[in-house]
């Protein structure tokens, strides 16, 4: 499908977004990473357990380790031992208990332990309080993870509880997908970069550091260019040059049909857009195609329409591109603060901050001012609610909501 032509009918994300994700290259190519860099990174191999974890019985808790058939109240046993965690203890003499601590390993012979709390010390030894069933504050062996366990296919992308698994099984390092390099593109005469003095009709260029700062979050390397002038061979030659050193080009501004947008009409004589006018506010104008063979993304130059483009559509497929398993974010149905007469043609995002009433209930505030060019209200807010096509909220109503947790 081709929406190339600006008279097309507006295209919905919910139609344009699988037809992108499907047209995708895919990375293949992997490497091994330290451990303690690889949070955020794709696995390029299914993981499993080399060992149980824990690899032997162990105390859950201080207490004394014993044989539970042998419990009275009656009955003061002698402590036999005392073992810590890190320590072996010997074989458990009948009537006898071990005092342990928390992660010792149980010491042949014992089954249980009790908690030091329902224990009472006396000249001789201790009297057990309370009975005491087999394996009770026990961790045993494999109790967590077993030997040969799957623990993570490949596709999975790292989480820093992850990371913690696979240490547990003495893991150092990681096969994972090399990282994906991304040449960023931003176009416009009147962008400067921060820390240079502001001249007349000019502004900052934040979409480069937005941008940037979300790739860093996708474990991309990002190549930088220049900012691209409003020039058609100039953006020609510049787009040339992404292609040969990315495997995707992200590009803002550029992308609608003004005189001096020319990313359009560069990547057509380069290869092509396939996404054209999207039914969505912000960013409508976002392109989606190919250059010189590379995936390229044309987002809108206001900054919410690049941020809000970039999270609902290149994200997903940078993931995708990568191989990974889930690259849709999670949501939540919550009740809005606020009332909207009616919605227009396009699939509205909100920027919305989550509040809370006097009873404690979540509810969903928005930003006064949802201008596409009101960056700061990207900061202000928690997340984006979903306003479908001709649709009237009212105060009460629930919207779809996408925390920032799961879009960056």
């Amino acid at each position: 499908m081709n929406f190339q032509s600006a008279d097309r009918k507006l295209t919905p994300i919910a139609e344009a977004l699988p037809e992108l994700l499907a047209s995708l290259p895919r990375t293949v190519e992997t490497e091994e990473v330290p451990l303690r860099v690889a949070v955020g990174r794709i696995l390029g191999t299914d993981v499993l357990a080399g060992i149980d974890v824990p690899p032997y019985a162990n105390s859950a808790m201080d207490g004394y380790a014993v044989r539970a058939a042998e419990f009275s109240k009656e009955r003061v046993f002698p402590v036999s031992q005392r073992i810590a965690a890190g320590e072996l203890g010997d074989a458990l003499n009948s009537g006898s208990v071990a005092r342990i601590f928390t992660g010792a390993p149980l010491p042949l012979g014992a089954d249980a332990v009790v908690m030091q709390e329902n224990v009472e010390p006396s000249s001789e030894g201790v009297r057990i309080l309370q009975s005491v069933q087999p394996s009770e504050n026990v961790r045993a062996a494999g109790e967590d993870i077993k030997t040969g366990q799957l623990l993570f296919k490949q596709g999975r992308r790292l989480y820093p509880q992850d990371i913690g698994v696979l240490a547990s099984v003495g893991l150092s390092q990681i096969a994972v997908r090399r990282r994906l390099r991304v040449a960023l593109l931003v176009t416009g005469n009147e962008l400067t970069l921060p820390g240079t003095p502001l001249g007349p009709g000019k502004i900052y260029n934040s979409n480069n550091f937005t941008l940037h700062a979300l790739l860093s979050n996708l474990c991309a390397e990002v190549i930088e260019t220049e900012v691209v002038e409003d020039d058609y061979e100039a953006t020609r030659s510049v787009l040339m040059r992404a292609a040969e050193e990315a495997d995707a080009i992200v590009s803002t501004g550029g992308v609608s049909v003004g005189e001096e947008d020319h990313v359009k009409a560069a990547v057509d004589s380069l290869g092509g857009l396939d996404l054209w006018k999207l039914a969505i506010k912000p960013g409508k104008p976002f392109a989606s195609g190919k250059v010189c063979g590379k995936q390229f993304f044309g987002l809108p130059g206001n900054p919410v329409s690049a941020f809000v483009t970039f999270v609902l559509l290149v994200r997903p497929a940078l993931l995708s591109m990568q191989g990974t398993s889930r690259v849709f974010p999670g949501w939540l149905d919550v009740p809005v603060g606020f009332a909207i007469d009616r919605s227009g043609e396009r699939q509205e995002y909100l920027r919305v901050c989550l509040q809370e009433d006097g009873d404690g209930n979540a509810f969903l505030e928005r930003f006064d001012n949802q201008s596409s060019g009101v960056g700061v209200s990207l900061s202000f807010a928690d997340g984006l609610a979903v306003v479908p096509p001709h649709t009237a909220v009212s105060v009460g109503d629930k919207l779809k909501f996408l925390p920032f947790s799961e879009l960056v």
